[in-house]
């Protein structure tokens, strides 16, 4: 069965919630494997004042006993405290449509009288659940020695210089600092770049880059499209609010390079396959090599400014400033663990794909046996053939 969640829930509501079907039995699971989680979401330097408002914790309704799951969809929901400021109150209607904002477009598709309904379901806030998603998923692939780490690469135009950081202690440097940052020399840099941004009444976006370390080769297909992996892991990561890109590897950076340039050779030390290097990011036809996946996620600066920009009144039809609602004023830092989680998603999938079976105790001796980058594992006959007739 393939892995698949729903969200239910809005930004000011009661709850947020999810289900997660196709975890197998007989992992276990509890709060304390998803609340650091979310806690890394709610901190972050430039982060808005309902982060001091809300304490996510997760409470588990369904898919666990006795602390391990059974093999049934897993019911998650975290709950919205700063909802009690809501119930019950008269609200005023919302039509002055912020540009870069779900606003405007929601309400042409659904025929909203009040663009509330569209910016509420559309509000960062339901990345809480899917982070909570992301670390169920998360502490599966770690049972197969799986680790997934991430740190801000970029705020602006301050970059980290992870040089030759080895992944595992880039991990742990970002988790040291409130900008996530794997690099303490650009740690002041970045916070004083979003300093700027504050007393501009400003917003500022950055570069998120993920790391899974622990991955076996053969993970997704060539066959379709949508078996790719690289495509997969994009959708999942741009229905992110606010990702507007992404790239696997030296993606961008490949395109200035010629292609002897760009492709990591094959070398043989003993019976092993290896490369030198990993330009391609893990992935090479939309399967994983058994290198580090690399991913980065561009994320624009949220729509939600302080200064007013133009826009419309749809009652009236005048030209007026946008009207602010609480906001970030630079989520990147805050993004990390979001990003980890989509990403978590969609490489526990490809994992349950390739192993097959109901339980963990199935997969592990499955996994163990699994095909390598080893001559041994390559039985080529070297002989020719007629393919077609």
């Amino acid at each position: 069965m393939p892995l698949r969640f729903l969200t239910a829930g809005e930004s000011h509501g009661p709850t947020l919630t999810a289900i997660l079907e196709g975890i197998p039995a007989g992992l276990p699971l509890s709060p304390a494997h998803i609340n650091p989680d979310l806690a890394r979401r709610q901190k972050g330097y430039g982060a808005g004042p309902r982060m001091k408002l809300e304490q996510d914790t997760a409470q588990i309704l369904g898919g666990v006993m006795d602390g391990v799951t059974i093999g049934t969809p897993i019911a998650l929901r975290v709950e919205n405290l700063n909802h009690e400021r809501w119930r019950g109150q008269e609200i005023d209607p919302f039509t002055t449509p912020r540009p870069g904002h779900v606003d405007l477009a929601a309400a042409i598709k659904y025929g909203y009288d009040d663009l509330r309904p569209g910016l509420e379901r559309a509000s960062a806030r339901e990345t809480a659940v899917r982070v909570a998603v992301g670390a169920v998923c998360r502490h599966f692939l770690a049972q197969f020695g799986v680790q997934i780490g991430g740190y801000v690469r970029s705020l602006g135009e301050v970059e980290a210089d992870v040089g030759d950081i080895p992944m595992p202690q880039r991990f742990a440097n970002a988790l040291e600092n409130d900008v996530s940052c794997p690099d303490p020399a650009a740690v002041e840099p970045m916070r004083a770049r979003v300093r700027e941004i504050m007393l501009a009444r400003d917003t500022l976006g950055g570069i998120i880059e993920v790391v899974a370390l622990g991955l076996p080769p053969g993970l997704g297909s060539h066959r379709q499209w949508d078996t790719r992996l690289e495509a997969r892991l994009g959708a999942a990561i741009l229905s992110i609010q606010a990702m507007k890109g992404v790239e696997f590897g030296d993606g961008f950076a490949n395109t200035r390079l010629s292609g002897t340039q760009v492709h990591d050779p094959i070398l043989r030390e003993g019976e092993q396959l290896v490369r030198p290097s990993n330009r391609a990011g893990g992935l090479e036809g939309g399967i994983t090599t058994g290198q580090p996946l690399v991913v980065r996620a561009a994320m624009k600066p949220i729509a939600t400014t302080l200064t007013p920009q133009q826009t419309v009144d749809l009652v009236t039809g005048t030209a007026v400033p946008t009207e602010y609602e609480r906001s970030d004023f630079c989520p990147t830092p805050r993004g990390v663990v979001i990003v980890e989680a989509m990403v978590a998603f969609v490489l526990a999938d490809a994992l349950l794909e390739k192993l097959g079976g109901d339980s963990l105790a199935e997969m592990l001796p499955r996994f163990a046996a699994l095909r390598g980058a080893r001559l041994a594992d390559l039985q080529m006959e070297g002989a020719k053939r007629v393919w077609w007739e």
